[in-house]
């Protein structure tokens, strides 16, 4: 009979802890693994970029983010990527601080353009479609509430059809606001 008192009271005793646990009780604010953000320089060039990120643990995550452009007056050179990027953050709150970031991206860019002899009309060709590497560096400060703020910047150069194109490179620059949940 102790036996059994015994074992029920060390049940009872784990499964409290359990729950603790389970309803938030003692839980970090900071530990949420989603965020979506909004970039706020891409209006200054006639697009517009967001992106999702998911915390796989305390120091590293996985995300998207998709940048595309609506007014060709202000960017006249590319049209629109997608960054999948895996991210390690050096900061002591749960996946904040200083980070470092390698990133992929699918881009569309248009072609090289073709100059006449008065250097004064040019011909374009069509768009070019490439993949890039590179990576980038930033940091994060996320409150309690769930905000996030983030200031970033990346190079990455083009793989495949760099000679199709005026432009080798891509420079990612961000300063984002988002929400973590």
């Amino acid at each position: 009979m102790k036996k059994n008192f015994l074992l029920f009271i060390i049940l009872f005793a784990f499964y409290s802890v359990k729950a603790q646990n389970e309803n938030g009780t003692d839980a970090n604010p900071y530990q949420k693994n989603n965020e979506v953000k909004l970039n706020l320089i891409s209006p200054l060039f006639g697009a517009v970029e967001v992106g999702f990120e998911r915390h796989l643990n305390k120091n590293s995550s996985l995300g998207i983010s998709a940048f595309f452009v609506y007014d060709n007056t202000e960017n006249e050179d590319l049209n629109y990527y997608i960054s999948p990027y895996y991210r390690y953050y050096f900061g002591k709150k749960y996946a904040s601080g200083f980070f470092v970031e390698g990133f992929g991206m699918f881009t569309s860019i248009d072609g090289k353009k073709i100059y006449s002899a008065d250097r004064l009309t040019f011909t374009e060709n069509k768009d070019v479609y490439d993949a890039v590497l590179g990576a980038g560096l930033g940091y994060k400060l996320v409150t309690k509430k769930g905000f996030v703020f983030e200031a970033n910047a990346s190079y990455g150069k083009l793989l495949f059809n760099a000679d199709k194109t005026d432009h080798t490179q891509v420079i990612k620059l961000g300063l984002s606001i988002g929400y973590r949940f």
